[in-house]
């Protein structure tokens, strides 16, 4: 079964999370930042994820490390889950419109960390969250996972939409990346013979 559970403890915030990477898409998500919730709720749902996600944080002072912290639980619970990467796809890449928006998505579950985020937003917030914090969650995530991502707008305007359409690519990669390739089942797909060393 290709689980994990995390929970992670700083002065800043508390993150307990679970995830199935073979599950159905059932999520139960609760971080106190209510757009935060809805963007990893999606992510759940089309990555066909079951996951849980219980943050608390000092969002007193604002929303970047409740943001940032759950991504980099959420990259290491990917990481934890698959283990020696045996069988899976490793690759995906997907153009996901939404609206207006278009965004390019592309994914090496490679075990070396690297993002490119090529996303601009016309407007500093989205209701109370910051926009930058989009990027914010995509650096920990890729950082925290092990994997090389790249994240392109190519075109959009709605701030909501261009947001959206980022974490609903980077849920379609994920389900490509992670399903398991039946013509090589068994088999760590690299040359090297080893993947995240």
């Amino acid at each position: 079964m290709r689980k994990a559970d995390i929970v992670r403890e700083t002065k800043e915030t508390r993150v307990a999370l679970t995830v199935d990477l073979d599950g159905t898409g059932r999520s139960a998500i609760s971080t106190g930042i209510g757009f935060l919730d809805h963007m990893l709720d999606l992510l759940a749902r089309h990555a066909r994820f079951d996951l849980e996600i219980k943050a608390d944080g000092d969002l007193h002072v604002d929303f970047h490390h409740t943001t940032e912290d759950v991504g980099i639980v959420l990259g290491q619970a990917l990481k934890k889950a698959l283990g020696d990467m045996r069988g899976i796809t490793r690759y995906a890449d997907v153009l996901l419109p939404m609206d207006e928006t278009l965004t390019r998505v592309a994914l090496d579950i490679s075990g070396r960390p690297f993002l490119v985020f090529r996303t601009e937003f016309a407007v500093p917030k989205i209701g109370e969250f910051d926009t930058e914090l989009v990027r914010e969650f995509f650096q920990a995530f890729a950082s925290s996972a092990g994997v090389t991502l790249h994240v392109e707008t190519l075109y959009g305007v709605n701030a909501h939409h261009i947001a959206e359409s980022c974490f609903k690519g980077l849920a379609r990669v994920l389900r490509a990346a992670v399903a398991v390739d039946p013509a090589a089942a068994g088999e760590i797909p690299s040359t090297k013979g080893a993947l995240g060393t």
